[in-house]
């Protein structure tokens, strides 16, 4: 009897005491999945890898008692590339969440597959609202920025300076489509016109004949809706037909810190864009940053601080749930505030849109430029509920309406 009685009292303890964390494999393992050859090799590429490396020492290497690794990809800026490399990573390689996935095309084919394998993805290169909106998923993720929040600050501000004819030169896929489309809107809602638009292939090197196009409409804003070094590219040729000379305004729907930097401000002076992050912001972003540069020789823009975020936010969401089982991790992500050097008073819309503030800025000339990397003035920040459509704006499916 006694004997029983002392399993019964082993049973009734063993059941009141807490689960222990379930870790499948024991690893959590994350894929940053970007371009690292090609157009945006500088826009995220493996300057995003780094920067999840650095979520992951700073937040101890393990959760839950097991082991975090991150293993990355290129995926050429194409989908089947990508989705099969997805494939072999949730198939034979035990990965848990993929993340970056910079190009728009690039991100829904991963993010659907994502969604039919019940796995988590974090998005924080591409610019596509329909990741959030008509092609959504209860396990995907859009942090950084979209076509919307450009399409409101850098269209935005230049229709209230009298930059209210448009003609855009737009990158020939998903990307480009979306960001011609929400800052068209954006530009006719507030009494300006749009004039034309001619679409170049990505990765383009001649764009001389559409700037010529551009040029001969008289719209008094040529919005590149490009990126990385298209739009690099873009404004390096724009120089040569003497296009800003002429009156004509160049609006960068999509230019980062890493796109100035590799211009320079002597061609990049005087446009008007917008990010999420900026290094010299304040001393927090400041202490973040020159970390960053004492292991890429570089600072971070929006995308590369925004993988840094998602990473942190993952592992925070896997330490509070016990687990890195997909609905659980989901549940808490969509419920966790974001507040971190990147997404300050952040929220998760039920749509999986992360929204913060984000700020509109100027290049500077090189005669405002008082030290290496003081690239930026910040004219305005735009708040969280302006930048992004509400979720049951959004279109998605997954929403109740």
């Amino acid at each position: 009897m006694k004997t029983l009685s002392v399993l019964a009292a082993a049973l009734s303890t063993a059941v009141a005491l807490p689960a222990m964390a379930q870790i499948s494999d024991d690893v959590v393992k994350i894929g940053i999945l970007n371009d690292q050859s090609g157009v945006y090799a500088d826009f995220g590429g493996r300057w995003s890898f780094e920067a999840a490396k650095m979520a992951v020492e700073d937040f101890g290497g393990e959760v839950g008692g097991a082991r975090i690794e991150v293993i990355t990809a290129d995926h050429q800026n194409k989908p089947d590339v990508a989705s099969n490399i997805a494939r072999q990573w949730y198939d034979t390689e035990q990965v848990d969440a993929i993340m970056e996935l910079t190009t728009s095309s690039v991100a829904l084919a991963v993010q659907g597959l994502s969604k039919d394998k019940k796995k988590i993805t974090m998005a924080t290169g591409p610019a596509t609202t329909e990741l959030t909106g008509a092609q959504c998923s209860p396990y995907g993720f859009h942090w950084a920025y979209d076509t919307h929040a450009l399409a409101v600050g850098t269209g935005g501000a230049l229709v209230e300076q009298g930059g209210d004819t448009w003609f855009f030169l737009t990158a020939d896929y998903a990307f480009g489509y979306s960001l011609e489309s929400q800052t068209s809107k954006f530009v006719t809602e507030h009494g300006g016109t749009v004039v034309g638009s001619v679409r170049h292939p990505l990765s383009n090197t001649d764009f001389s004949s559409f700037l010529l196009q551009a040029q001969a409409s008289g719209a008094k804003v040529i919005g590149m809706a490009n990126a990385g070094l298209d739009t690099s590219n873009t404004v390096k040729q724009a120089a040569e037909f003497g296009i800003v000379q002429g009156g004509q305004k160049l609006a960068a729907l999509l230019f980062t810190l890493a796109e100035v930097h590799g211009l320079g401000l002597e061609a990049a002076q005087g446009i008007t864009l917008t990010e999420g992050f900026y290094w010299d912001r304040d001393d927090e972003s400041r202490e973040f940053s020159q970390r960053f540069f004492e292991r890429t020789q570089r600072m971070p823009n929006m995308v590369q601080a925004g993988t840094y975020s998602t990473v942190t936010q993952y592992l925070k969401a896997i330490d509070k749930a016990g687990t890195d089982e997909t609905e659980a991790v989901a549940k808490i992500l969509h419920e966790m505030p974001v507040d971190d050097v990147f997404g300050r008073g952040g929220k998760v819309l039920p749509n999986g849109r992360m929204v913060y503030d984000m700020y509109l800025m100027e290049v500077k000339a090189p005669s405002e430029s008082t030290k290496p990397w003081d690239y930026y003035k910040v004219l305005a920040t735009i708040p969280g509920d302006q930048a992004y459509l509400s979720a049951q704006e959004s279109g998605c499916p997954l929403v109740t309406q």
